[in-house]
């Protein structure tokens, strides 16, 4: 039998199983269509928030932050590098804390941007401050042991 991942979509919030060989091929929704593992970084509410981290098979790390937070801004284009380059292992996400406080209040924030990483329903590690991409790969393959 063929060993599937159970992906939560970011954009519809439908649990998702996709066959292992395929996460690096840019599966997509069943549901919407939209892609569920090409790189990207998804945005979410707090409902598919603790469905992906409470039910997803590939980990996933989740950058809590806001608007108004200038090195928030300056990250995010480092986090969207990041994404790019560990497609198909590590999914990426963001929760804007301003929109949903309770996000912060649920995971203990006390200060943004923070990359909280997650795999199979529990946390592995934390990052805080705004880091480049270099920075933040290197921590995943640390806290993942992935390959280079």
């Amino acid at each position: 039998m063929t060993q599937a991942a159970r992906l939560t979509c970011t954009q519809c919030g439908q649990a998702n199983r996709v066959p292992a060989e395929k996460l690096g091929a840019g599966p997509k929704c069943g549901i919407c269509g939209a892609k569920l593992a090409d790189g990207s970084v998804g945005e979410l509410d707090m409902p598919t928030l603790t469905k992906a981290v409470k039910g997803d098979d590939l980990p996933i790390i989740i950058d809590f932050w806001a608007p108004w937070c200038g090195p928030c801004r300056m990250m995010a284009p480092e986090f969207a590098r990041a994404a790019k380059g560990l497609a198909g292992r590590v999914r990426f996400a963001k929760i804007n804390t301003e929109e949903h406080p309770r996000a912060s209040t649920q995971f203990g924030i006390r200060g943004i941007p923070l990359l909280i990483l997650f795999h199979r329903g529990r946390e592995v590690a934390r990052l805080a401050g705004a880091r480049p991409a270099a920075e933040i790969d290197r921590f995943l393959r640390e806290h993942l042991a992935l390959a280079a």
